[in-house]
């Protein structure tokens, strides 16, 4: 295994800036996840890595190496595209055993560590099978089994779970992560989909247009996101975000939250409050401030999203099991400050 590393790293398509200024460090041995919306710059941070793409600017390490002139061939990463990049005219398992074969390694050897890799994908069974002849998902852990068979000092997958379907890809996300803590090797992964970042990372960075806005584990970057952008990336429901204003306490959703001033960082002008801290109560006419209007409730088994109107915006609330709340209702509305979020103007994150 091996840490991979980025100083100062800039990749350009014409106009396009792909990939600004990136620096990171990735231990051996870690799962690292890049996740961020489309055309963040995720795949080709994977594919300098890899040295299918050259840097215009800044250094790559692997294994405290610089690789900025090493041939992909000599920097012995595995990779698992998207678009799988299986090969048509081969079955299953020709497709598995291929890096092996092109390594010479001994058929023994190679029909043993097929047959380990197929069991842990679940594909033993497909291994016969021409690509063609296997739906999105098989060819999609055939792509993976591909990789591991190998021996690599990183493992690169750029979403390589995206076509399974609900049920399978959380399968296999988990198997994903138990077979690297097994192997104990270098895993970064790209994905789009914030519960499979979250679930699967040991550290994760958050990307928008080329750009790393934060590193860190997954909880917390939850727990302490550095601007508006990685606040709302995570988290389903995504996070209320509401303009405040500061008076004798911080007012935000149309004087139906309010929280002492004592409690508010200077230079607050938005507040941000996750649906699980939201907290929604019975409205009675001793209370100060305004009340909000219960606008839908969706029951989801073991909790409820309750979206409530504060007449300037509508926020969501996350209760848990089926809680009595009638539509069109009025509720008192109120958050602990301490899980509470504050962001200056610019959308960056202040606190006390």
């Amino acid at each position: 295994m091996a840490g991979i590393s980025f100083r100062n790293v800039t990749k350009r398509f014409g106009k396009t800036l792909a990939v600004n200024n990136a620096s990171f460090d990735i231990q051996p041995g870690e799962f690292f996840c890049f996740f961020g919306p489309p055309l963040s710059g995720k795949s080709t941070v994977l594919k300098l890595i890899l040295g299918l793409e050259t840097p215009d600017e800044g250094e790559i390490l692997i294994g405290g190496k610089p690789v900025n002139r090493v041939s992909p061939a000599d920097r012995n990463v595995a990779m698992v595209f998207q678009n799988l990049a299986l090969f048509p005219h081969m079955t299953a398992g020709e497709n598995v055993r291929f890096p092996l074969v092109e390594r010479k390694v001994p058929e023994e050897k190679i029909r043993a560590r097929v047959e380990a890799v197929a069991a842990k994908l679940h594909i033993s069974h497909l291994l016969h099978k021409p690509p063609a002849q296997l739906s999105g998902g098989e060819r999609q852990r055939v792509a993976i089994a591909r990789a591991l068979v190998r021996d690599p000092v990183a493992y690169l997958m750029d979403d390589p779970i995206s076509a399974l379907d609900a049920r399978l890809r959380e399968e296999t996300r988990v198997e994903l992560k138990r077979i690297q803590r097994d192997l104990g090797q270098t895993l970064l992964y790209v994905t789009h989909d914030q519960e499979e970042a979250m679930s699967i990372a040991d550290r994760m960075a958050i990307m928008e247009e080329g750009e790393i806005r934060q590193i860190g584990s997954p909880t917390e970057i939850y727990d302490t996101p550095v601007s508006r952008y990685v606040a709302r990336l995570l988290g389903a429901p995504m996070m209320n975000i509401l303009p405040a204003v500061r008076g004798e306490a911080l007012e935000a959703g149309d004087g139906t939250i309010s929280l002492p001033l004592e409690a508010v960082p200077h230079g607050a002008a938005h507040l941000g409050v996750r649906p699980e801290d939201l907290k929604i109560e019975p409205w009675n006419d001793a209370r100060p401030g305004r009340p909000a209007t219960v606008y839908e409730v969706e029951p989801l088994g073991g909790y409820t999203v309750v979206t409530v109107d504060t007449g300037a915006e509508k926020l969501k609330a996350l209760m848990r099991g089926q809680p009595d709340i009638r539509l069109d209702s009025a509720v008192a509305l109120s958050c602990n400050p301490a899980r509470a979020h504050f962001f200056n103007q610019a959308g960056e994150a202040v606190s006390l």
